[in-house]
């Protein structure tokens, strides 16, 4: 039997993405959004209301970051997402994150933060809050990299958003190789 909950915006997994800018005066400020994720094979498209501090600073400088969220980072990247840089000008300071300017577009990298996607902003619409970013680079600190240099999701610990239960949790184990898991199942063909 299932039971029906109607519309609501549940989804798994649902990343936590930092997503950053700079203002007109190159300052940096940053954001917890969980309504985010890949668009197409080249953009990220995230739900973000024209209010925040952080979407005026995207819309200003046509550039952000989009950085994963972590288990060793979770205070910092919570506190960024409850506390407004429209009130709180020192926020990533506050929160202990500092940053470093992207080699590829005119957004903040934070440093405590091992992957990020560098973006320039493609389209923003009003109604919808709905933000596309076409990802230029995507950048990780070598500390999450396995021996063959690509990003190790179990170094990276990235945390994910329960959105029923408002929970941040964890990734698990590896259950099974994609692409290759449901092969078992394939006919000769």
């Amino acid at each position: 039997m299932r039971k029906d909950f109607g519309v609501r915006t549940w989804l798994y997994p649902m990343p936590v993405l930092i997503v950053a800018a700079y203002d007109e005066n190159g300052v940096a400020n940053a954001m917890n959004a969980a309504w985010g994720g890949i668009y197409t094979d080249n953009m990220v498209g995230i739900c973000l209301s024209e209010g925040h501090k952080t979407t005026k600073n995207i819309l200003s400088a046509k550039a952000f970051t989009v950085s994963v969220a972590t288990k060793d980072s979770v205070v910092a990247c919570d506190y960024v997402g409850i506390v407004s840089g429209n009130k709180e000008s020192d926020k990533l300071a506050k929160a202990g994150f500092s940053t470093v300017k992207s080699k590829h577009v005119n957004a903040p990298i934070i440093e405590q933060l091992p992957m990020t996607l560098e973006c320039e902003l493609v389209s923003y619409d009003e109604e919808s809050c709905y933000m596309v970013g076409r990802i230029v680079n995507v950048s990780a600190d070598e500390s999450i990299l396995t021996e063959d240099g690509n990003i190790d999701a179990f170094k990276l610990q990235p945390i994910i958003y329960d959105p029923v239960n408002h929970d941040y949790l964890s990734i698990g184990e590896k259950v099974a190789k994609a692409f290759s898991a449901g092969k078992q199942l394939k006919t000769a063909e």
